[in-house]
């Protein structure tokens, strides 16, 4: 199994980091030809919402990915990832991939000072710690979009087909158990 995470800006290295800990090949994505290997997965990580979703389009990678994760590649987008796979972003007029059919709230616990830790229930992961960094939460979901975790609440995770969008950092906490969920969504994709 081998997963693309988008690489252009953001916390890649540590979700690199967690695949390798999980002893799943991972590669960079940086530029329109490294979408030319085979993969099972993507993972769009925490950063900068608006300036990741400019350089995927400067750099045209917008379209093919978009694409891909249309025709059901599995995706994993956390904090800004989540935000760049929103149908809907509450504050915001721009919409980047628009594959997810939630509307999402940017930094919607505030700045840096508004970051906090939690455990809480993920629904077919268990209960996980939490890293909240500027993050945004989903104010409401489509009705196909499952919801899988809830903190005071709001919503910070959702799935949709292979989909799943989370407001929090799990790739900055030692557990692994989100990207062993997803990993069982890529290896059940990946089966003909």
């Amino acid at each position: 199994m081998k997963i693309a995470v988008l690489s252009v800006q953001g916390a890649f290295i540590e979700h690199e980091k967690m695949l390798s800990l999980l002893g799943v090949q991972s590669f960079e994505i940086r530029q329109k030809r490294d979408l030319e290997q085979e993969f099972d997965g993507l993972i769009l990580p925490g950063g900068e919402s608006t300036v990741m979703g400019k350089l995927l389009k400067e750099l045209d990678l917008f379209e093919p990915l978009k694409k891909k994760i249309k025709e059901g590649l599995p995706v994993l987008g956390t904090c800004a990832g989540l935000i760049l796979l929103a149908e809907k972003i509450s504050n915001d007029e721009n919409t980047y991939l628009g594959t997810l059919p939630v509307t999402v709230r940017r930094n919607a616990y505030g700045r840096q000072l508004g970051s906090f830790y939690t455990e809480e229930e993920v629904t077919g992961v268990g209960k996980i710690p939490m890293a909240f960094i500027r993050a945004p939460f989903v104010e409401s979901a489509g009705a196909d979009t499952e919801i899988i975790a809830r903190v005071d609440g709001n919503i910070v995770g959702v799935k949709y087909h292979n989909q799943i969008g989370v407001s929090f950092h799990p790739e900055v906490t030692e557990c692994t158990r989100l990207h062993e969920y997803f990993l069982r969504i890529c290896q059940a994709h990946s089966k003909p």
